[in-house]
């Protein structure tokens, strides 16, 4: 089983990633560090990234998934994900791209049955509050608007479990756990 982490910068993926990965035991992959240096310097120059921009990341992480997938391993992936398109990236590579008529639609579905994102939920004046203390880091909080504007919440046919970021994280992983639980018999069937 593989679990994508997603939502805003901010909203806790990194956080909620490593505290998984190490009551798991699974291999947690940061998205940030899949990103190009262009991207990086981008950002830290307060610039958001455009979906030509995002493209050749999102195939990145689509070839790490498929490789821990591959490997029959579980693990973790922490990705904004923030637009649908962005999800069939992560899914399906370079299918979702050209998956524009309706023929090419239907090799594309809207989920694997052993892929699952975690939707971190959060309102904007909290999260913006987070990312204006967040030391270290080259996203800057003047980013976030663009980050809420491109935002695209995921559908349940995608997959989803969403989380209210308010909650703290162990009480977060206790009900990713439980998801855990409740599908991985599912997911062993398939």
């Amino acid at each position: 089983m593989i679990y994508i982490i997603m939502g805003v910068s901010g909203c806790g993926k990194s956080t909620l990633g490593i505290f998984l990965s190490e009551k798991l035991n699974w291999p947690f992959h940061e998205g940030d560090s899949f990103h190009p240096k262009e991207n990086i310097e981008k950002m830290a120059r307060g610039e958001p990234l455009t979906d030509q921009d995002r493209i050749p990341w999102l195939l990145k992480l689509h070839e790490v998934i498929q490789r821990e997938k591959c490997s029959g391993c579980d693990a973790l992936v922490a990705c904004s994900a923030l637009k649908r398109q962005y999800r069939q990236i992560l899914l399906h590579g370079s299918r979702a791209l050209s998956a524009s008529s309706p023929e090419s639609q239907r090799d594309v579905s809207s989920s694997s049955p052993d892929v699952f994102f975690i939707y971190l939920h959060g309102e904007y004046d909290f999260i913006y509050q987070r990312l204006a203390t967040r030391k270290g880091h080259y996203m800057r909080a003047d980013l976030l608007r663009s980050q809420f504007d491109a935002l695209e919440p995921p559908f349940n046919e995608e997959n989803v479990l969403t989380l209210d970021i308010r909650k703290g994280v162990s009480e977060m992983a206790v009900e990713v756990e439980k998801h855990i639980v409740s599908v991985k018999p599912s997911a062993a069937q398939l």
